[in-house]
């Protein structure tokens, strides 16, 4: 018989390492030996299985601070590694349980038709990135020509002292930004349009740069990248000398996870 016991929780709490959680792939995906997660040093990758389902997960200690971009990056790296091979589900970032029995019980176990419903609308797609950004010297002489009267605004303040047209200088630059506002709207829109015929789904991502013309991404059946790069060099020529154009994929979906239910 045990000379003492301990509750659960006390167990819990003496913990120094929990379950990460990267994402859900079908129970039949392998990882390799050499695939790496988050951590210092990165932390070996596996797979938890249950039903017809699977999780990556990686051992991780309670006490790291995470949210670097290297730590995003190592996240990202991993599930677009997979999304090249077999259908992911990405769990968001910074999931952690307790451990593997954890995984199974609380995450596969419950969720399990719902994930599967996912991977099997995933199956042979993959989100793609485009990302357009303005030539600043093109999108300010596009913006003057196309409107006067901040031409004219700018013209009058040009050679005069900053201190004194502090306020109009102000005007000028809200205007201009307005202008750049516009200017994305429709170039995005006109994106969408371009792409829309060719993919399965298509979502405006949020400007992050003011020379951001258009962020958009897409999930695409892989097959139809080459028609996807198509559309893409057609616009390039539609837009040379304004726009440069730029496509990031095959990635993890990120943008089109199609479960309720992503730990948070």
């Amino acid at each position: 018989m045990p000379t003492s016991t301990r509750s659960k929780e006390s167990r819990h709490s003496d913990r120094t390492t929990g379950c990460y959680v990267y994402g859900i792939v079908p129970a039949d995906v392998e990882v390799t030996s050499d695939a790496r997660g988050l951590g210092d040093p990165p932390g070996a990758v596996k797979v938890v299985r249950f039903g017809e389902i699977g999780a990556l997960v990686g051992e991780i200690r309670l006490d790291t601070s995470l949210g670097t971009p290297e730590d995003l990056m190592a996240y990202e790296h991993l599930l677009d590694g997979v999304a090249r091979e077999a259908p992911v589900v990405p769990v968001r970032f910074g999931a952690i349980m307790t451990d593997t029995q954890a995984v199974a019980d609380e995450l596969l176990m419950p969720y399990h038709d719902e994930f599967l419903a996912a991977l099997e609308e995933l199956e042979g797609r993959a989100e793609y990135v485009v990302k357009g950004r303005y030539r600043q010297d093109a999108l300010l002489r596009e913006i003057l020509s196309d409107n006067p009267e901040i031409a004219r605004q700018r013209d009058e303040i040009r050679d005069q002292s900053p201190e004194l047209t502090r306020n109009a200088r102000i005007a000028v630059g809200e205007a201009i930004n307005r202008a750049i506002e516009a200017k994305r709207d429709a170039d995005t829109r006109n994106m969408v349009d371009v792409l829309t015929p060719h993919c399965v789904a298509v979502t405006v991502r949020e400007a992050v740069h003011e020379e951001d013309a258009a962020h958009v991404a897409v999930l695409l059946d892989t097959e139809r990248q080459a028609e996807l790069e198509d559309a893409l060099r057609e616009l390039d020529r539609e837009w040379a000398g304004r726009v440069n154009l730029r496509l990031l994929g095959p990635l993890a979906p990120y943008d089109f996870v199609v479960t309720r239910n992503q730990m948070g």
